[in-house]
């Protein structure tokens, strides 16, 4: 999550949305190569500002 645009290590200034539509083309990947079967580690995220909401977003999108 260190590639968020507020984060200060990142570069890649991705937003939100970014890892919503990250997050959902990996559940797409993992439907059609092992039954939907997906793993999610949080690694990076260096701005405690923007993090939880961002995790909170990924988290909605993989239980959705």
């Amino acid at each position: 999550f260190d590639a968020h645009e507020s984060d200060p290590l990142g570069q890649l200034e991705l937003e939100d949305a970014d890892f919503v539509s990250m997050t959902k083309t990996a559940m797409q990947w993992a439907a059609d190569a092992c039954d939907g079967r997906i793993v999610s580690a949080l690694e990076g995220g260096y701005n405690l500002s923007t993090l939880g909401g961002t995790v909170k977003n990924h988290v909605a999108e993989l239980i959705s």
